[in-house]
């Protein structure tokens, strides 16, 4: 008789935008799913991989219940424009939300958080120095703001609650179109479906990481953010690059 190998519980929030609908297709054959998505929002159509609810993550009950019984949560679950509005939507979804998706999966026993930050937590800096995991915090907007709050609650659940946190900064995640014009910034931040992808499953399965914050960008030739420590915590192996997929020719 074959045994049956236990799959993962993952808790996907945010599991109806562009990056969890993604997972969730890539992943479906490897993890189990409970699939998350705000109130309001249209249900997914039904899977034997999934389970799907709508939560509202600025709602600590709700946060409870869904967090019974899984493994490891992939929180991407925010209000993701640049110029949203503190009081208006922030401090709702990426402030309380954050905070209650941690809460949460630490009452609940869970394994791991994977929590989406965002290079606009570093997007401070000038855009010729290329960004390392252990400079501070640069935020050029109020959501990077929030991403910042974010990597901090990571950090004090991972150290004094001992809840395994990795935080993954999340670069220019969009698909290249041949025709559209890109400055060296969007380039140098690009980060591929596949890779991201690659870099999230890794973020579930890496064991013993108590703490990290790492890097979300794809192997371009000039790299916005650098990948030593995604590389070296996670074995993080991207396989895209921005200039070479635009053919962009290398300078003598």
């Amino acid at each position: 008789m074959t045994e049956q190998v236990s799959r993962r519980m993952i808790l996907l929030t945010g599991a109806a935008g562009r990056i969890g609908s993604a997972f969730f297709a890539a992943t479906a054959d490897r993890f189990a799913f409970r699939l998350a998505a705000k109130v309001g929002t249209p249900p997914a159509p039904p899977s034997p991989q999934a389970a799907w609810l709508n939560l509202d993550v600025a709602d600590l009950a709700a946060c409870q219940a869904a967090c019974v019984g899984v493994d490891t949560v992939v929180h991407l679950a925010a209000d993701p424009a640049a110029n949203a509005d503190f009081y208006g939507s922030l401090l709702e979804a990426n402030i309380k939300g954050t905070y209650n998706i941690f809460r949460a999966a630490k009452d609940q026993g869970c394994r791991r958080v994977v929590f989406a930050s965002s290079a606009q937590a570093v997007e401070g800096y000038a855009l010729d120095q290329q960004v390392l995991t252990s400079m501070p915090v640069r935020p050029k907007n109020m959501y990077g703001v929030s991403k910042c709050f974010g990597e901090a609650v990571a950090a004090y659940f991972a150290y004094q609650e001992q809840l395994s946190s990795i935080v993954v900064r999340i670069a220019r995640y969009a698909e290249l179109a041949p025709d559209a014009q890109y400055n060296a910034r969007d380039l140098s931040a690009y980060l591929s479906q596949r890779d991201l992808m690659h870099l999230l499953v890794r973020c579930v399965e890496q064991p013993d990481v108590p703490f990290a914050i790492v890097h979300g960008v794809s192997n371009n030739r000039f790299k916005r953010l650098d990948l030593s420590d995604t590389i070296t915590r996670l074995g993080y192996a991207p396989q895209d690059d921005a200039f070479d997929l635009l053919g962009v020719p290398w300078l003598p």
